[in-house]
């Protein structure tokens, strides 16, 4: 029978709870820079929101294959 990995299991939920906050403060960011399109900070600041939900998606991402990785794995 096999058994989940609770170290793995942790270290994927710890990925997902790390990319909860991004997936608010990126877009956030975005609409914010979008509202300041005269300001001469508008690009470093749209920049920035993309990186952040880039960032969202990628822990996203990484944290789904590793808790699958966990109940699925050997």
């Amino acid at each position: 029978m096999k058994h989940t990995n609770k170290d793995t299991l942790a270290k994927g939920v710890k990925y997902l709870a790390g990319a909860l906050p991004l997936m608010f403060i990126g877009p956030s960011v975005i609409f914010s820079a979008f509202n300041n399109q005269d300001k001469p900070l508008y690009w470093p600041v749209l920049i920035l929101g993309g990186v952040l939900s880039i960032a969202a998606i990628l822990l996203i991402f990484k944290g789904i294959m590793t808790v699958l990785k966990a109940l699925f794995d050997d």
